[in-house]
């Protein structure tokens, strides 16, 4: 296959709102050792991408200055074998392949790389927009609740954001194993959405106290907290944690300082803890991506779990696409095509 020199590709013009976004001509990049270069079909649009492009989340050290977190598409080339790629994964890919891949940046584009143990096969049946809606939140709710939450079968977790891209997958995942799920939303359509994914109780936050809900709900408390809000609800959180409860965070949208009753944290053994994706090396990446491949793909390609897919849009209109995101509108994903 000859491959074009350049491609169309959204830029952050300068650190700004929505309308910063210009579509640009930039070379193809080349797949280096342990990358597959991957012609993209649709690319997610997330949180961080917005973050980037205010100026507060700058990619890191050797990433692609464009924005762009998740692709699906076709592999069009393979860079040689690299130390990117342990052996004992056995990742293998070659043209033609049809892969979803978490990147690090440089998903809006025509072309993007990635490394191979973050790529991993479109599952049957699904198709590319839908496929480019699943590894960033897939990445994400897998290590957060699953490997650092530890949140087992018959457990109770509250799942805060339960109607954006990653709270549908959280609560689809967590039903699917077995979970008892209460989640908070900012409207009763939201709310119902939840509620059809799975959560046994979802909560409008605007109407009602999300506390005195599970308080006064069967369970009276929870064992795993997924909280991407921070700022006051830390300490709700922490009241309602059972005895060796865990509260993780993977945002803070409504800040970042809180006050730690440190007693009651004692008294309940509680484990607060929090981690950020995308800096993670690709090895961290690949045994996060093998856990998904042999637990959460068999899922995905029952059908018995999916991506939400609100809406999409042409990569050239990527500043619509963030304008929604901003404006919250939307449950679940929202996705660029090329």
């Amino acid at each position: 296959m000859t491959l074009p020199k350049t491609m169309t590709a959204v830029e952050i013009s300068t650190p700004g709102g929505p309308e910063v976004l210009k579509a640009a001509t930039r070379p193809v990049p080349e797949p280096g050792p342990g990358e597959v270069l991957i012609r993209v079909k649709a690319a997610g649009v997330n949180r961080p991408d917005m973050l980037q492009r205010q100026g507060g989340y700058p990619p890191p050290a050797g990433a692609s200055d464009l924005p762009g977190l998740e692709v699906a598409g076709e592999v069009v080339a393979v860079g040689a074998q690299g130390p990117a790629v342990p052996e004992k994964m056995g990742w293998t890919y070659k043209a033609g392949d049809k892969v979803t891949a978490l990147l690090a940046g440089g998903g809006y584009a025509e072309y993007a790389t990635a490394p191979v143990v973050q790529c991993l096969p479109v599952p049957d049946g699904m198709g590319w927009n839908e496929a480019a809606g699943v590894p960033e939140t897939f990445f994400t709710v897998w290590t957060n609740v699953f490997q650092r939450g530890a949140l087992k079968p018959g457990e109770a977790i509250l799942i805060h954001g339960g109607s954006s891209g990653i709270g549908t997958t959280a609560i689809q995942l967590a039903h699917a194993f077995d979970s008892v799920v209460f989640a908070t939303a900012g409207s009763d359509d939201k709310v119902k959405a939840c509620t059809e994914l799975g959560a046994a109780r979802a909560i409008n936050y605007r109407t009602e106290d999300f506390a005195e809900v599970i308080k006064a709900s069967a369970a009276k408390g929870v064992d795993v907290v997924l909280d991407m809000v921070g700022g006051a609800y830390f300490a709700k959180n922490l009241d309602l944690l059972n005895t060796d409860g865990r509260i993780v965070y993977i945002a803070a949208l409504k800040g970042n300082k809180v006050e730690l009753d440190i007693g009651k944290m004692m008294r309940k053994r509680a484990i607060v803890t929090g981690t950020t994706l995308r800096p993670r090396s690709p090895v961290e990446k690949g045994h996060i991506a093998a856990e998904l491949k042999a637990k959460v793909w068999p899922l995905l390609a029952s059908g018995r779990i999916k991506p939400v897919l609100y809406k999409t849009f042409p990569l050239a209109e990527a500043s619509k696409a963030h304008a929604l995101m901003e404006s919250s509108e939307h449950i679940g994903k929202i996705v660029l095509t090329t």
